[in-house]
């Protein structure tokens, strides 16, 4: 694992001990890039269901301005603070130690906008779409907004969640990705 583009190419990436968390491949990654970016002029990335931090760093490397990550296992939490400050994102990034609902709720009481959302949850978590809706309903995605589901390719998810619509499903073995854009309009 490593991060493959942008300020902080080529730096390595701490995985979280364990069979608990499964991060997202380098050939995942790089179509997902490929499609949402491959480069952002700033903006905020929320890294829900975090795991090594590997998605919203990546982010990071590639021009967003801040991120939030927040896993519910304190191992990650650890292994995300590491990856953070190894590839010398440290002072952009707030990691929280929290449960998924409650950590959305709280970054909604703080007013908090995202202009990128990662959602990678383990792949018995099949319900990302009401997360997504829930996460409108809360004023988290900013205009514009970009969400991206990674999850098994056995589950699909909805074309339209309200304001968001589904611009590219795509399927790399076993594992999947969904992409919706807030009006579709993406973050650029």
């Amino acid at each position: 694992m490593r991060i493959i583009a942008g300020s902080a190419k080529g730096r390595p990436l701490k995985a979280v001990p364990g069979s608990g968390t499964r991060p997202t491949t380098d050939k995942v990654k790089e179509a997902l890039f490929s499609i949402i970016g491959p480069y952002f002029e700033g903006g905020r990335v929320l890294d829900l269901f975090a795991g090594t931090g590997g998605l919203g760093l990546e982010a990071l490397s590639r021009g967003m301005d801040e991120a939030v990550f927040v896993d519910a296992d304190h191992r990650s939490v650890s292994v995300i603070k590491e990856n953070a400050r190894h590839a010398g994102f440290a002072e952009q990034c707030e990691i929280y130690r929290n449960e998924a609902s409650r950590a959305i709720r709280a970054l909604a009481k703080r007013e908090r906008q995202f202009d990128l959302i990662f959602l990678d949850p383990p792949y018995k978590m099949k319900d990302m779409h009401d997360w997504l809706t829930r996460m409108l309903e809360l004023g988290l995605l900013a205009k514009g907004a970009t969400a991206v589901i990674e999850h098994d390719a056995q589950t699909v998810y909805p074309e339209q969640l309200e304001d968001l619509h589904c611009i590219r499903q795509a399927i790399y073995g076993d594992i999947a990705i969904t992409i919706y854009n807030m009006q579709g309009d993406g973050v650029q």
